[in-house]
Parts: structure tokens; C-alpha cells; sequence
């Protein structure tokens, strides 16, 4: 999952973004109202967390151009603003959520996942596609409650195919939500495929993956 974080205190933002980076989360920084529009426009992000006291404007300003380009994007406001209309205002103009300054790490990682459970349409944190169960906050995987050893990088690539499973996923996606833009100067690598193939040896030692397709010339699909 990639988020950007749009905070103009350094400290802070430093601080969010290794929390984030080790639960698994793909981050950037952005400072001001400009370079946060600029990164929108040309990266692609699953979640915003957005200050409101930027530098150079509002972060409501922010907000409301971020629904002109990107409708899916989720975006939690952070900032220490914690008046009622402050937060009336945020969530009218499409804020997922809405969290007043100071704030523990860990609140903030479970509203994450709240907000990534909510996207994709589950409830739970566990994961089951033909046989195969995901722990997705644990980074655990098991079949038939034995459980399969995968790197971080394999179970990333296997939970995000999961959660949009039946739709064709390029890997260009793969390599924008999972390793951020580290691999946009070598988008011919076959680095993603090599990740893929390992994984499919895991998983087939224990049933047949006939539904993990390899969309030719562009990707793969989970079938389910």
C-alpha cells in the first residue's frame, strides 16, 4: 500500500513515515499544498495522510482538489485543529477520517487497516482464497493450518493480488504499491516476475494454483 504523507513538521513526518514503513506501508513525504498536488497527479496513492496547517495554503484546499483527481484515494486528516466544525468541514469534503494532534502510532495503524478493510470490502483479518489463509496483520500464511514460510516482499505481492481478486493487476501496479517507484527507471526488470515465480513454487507444494494466472504481456489475476 502506498501513502503519502503530507506534514510540514519533519520530525513528525520522519516519524510516520519508518512507523508505517515497517508495518509494511510504502511511503513518501510531501511538505506544502504544491508538492502534495504534484504527487497526486503523478503517482499513484492508496491513502493521503494529510496535515491542515501547511505552509502554503490549507490542507482542506488540498483535500478538495484531491476529490477532482482522485475519487478513491483515502485521505486522513491529521493536525492539531480538533475543533467540531473543523472536523464537520474535513469529512463533508470526503476525509475518511479525521485525527487530532497528538496521537498514538498505534490508533493510527488500526484506523489504517480499518480504512483498508472498508476499500476492499472485508471484515475480517484473515483471508481465506481456495484453501489458503492470509493473517493479513500478522504477515502469516497457512494451508490446511500448515503454515508456509514466505518473504515480505512474496506475501505483499500475494495478499495485494488477493485483495483485488479477479481483476487483471499489471505489474507496473505491483511494482508502484508494493516497492513505491524504486524500480520506474527499469520497468522491463523481470524482478516482479522472479518474486512471482518463487511464490508460486510455495504455494504449489501444497495444491494446485491453477486460479494464480499470468496474464500475458501485462500481469496476473487471482480467480476466485
Amino acid at each position: 500500500m502506498n501513502i503519502l504523507i503530507v506534514e510540514d513538521n519533519p520530525e513528525l513526518a520522519i516519524e510516520l513515515k519508518d512507523y508505517l514503513s515497517i508495518s509494511g506501508y510504502v511511503c513518501r513525504i510531501s511538505k506544502n499544498c504544491e508538492a502534495a498536488l504534484e504527487e497526486i497527479s503523478s503517482n499513484d496513492y492508496d491513502i493521503m495522510l494529510l496535515d491542515l496547517g501547511l505552509p502554503d495554503g490549507s490542507g482542506f484546499d488540498v483535500l478538495k482538489s484531491v476529490r477532482k483527481i482522485q475519487s478513491k484515494m483515502a485521505v486522513v486528516i491529521i493536525t492539531a485543529r480538533g475543533e467540531l466544525d473543523d472536523r464537520i468541514n474535513g469529512l463533508q469534503l470526503g476525509a475518511d477520517d479525521y485525527l487530532t494532534k497528538p496521537f498514538a502510532l498505534t490508533e493510527l495503524g488500526a484506523r489504517l487497516f480499518a480504512i483498508i478493510r472498508r476499500i476492499h470490502g472485508f471484515t475480517v483479518n484473515d483471508l481465506d482464497i481456495h484453501g489458503f489463509s492470509l493473517q493479513l496483520q500478522d504477515y502469516k500464511l497457512h494451508y490446511g493450518g500448515i503454515p508456509i514460510k514466505l518473504t515480505k516482499k512474496e506475501f505483499d505481492i500475494f495478499q495485494y493480488l488477493v485483495l483485488n481478486k479477479n481483476r487483471v493487476i499489471t505489474r507496473l501496479q505491483l511494482t508502484e504499491h508494493i516497492w513505491g517507484d524504486i524500480l520506474e527507471v527499469n520497468s522491463d526488470s523481470n524482478f516482479i516476475d522472479v518474486h512471482v515465480r518463487n511464490l508460486r513454487k510455495k504455494l504449489d507444494k501444497h495444491a494446485v494454483i491453477e486460479w494464480f494466472e499470468t496474464v500475458r504481456s501485462v500481469g496476473y489475476r487471482i480467480n476466485a
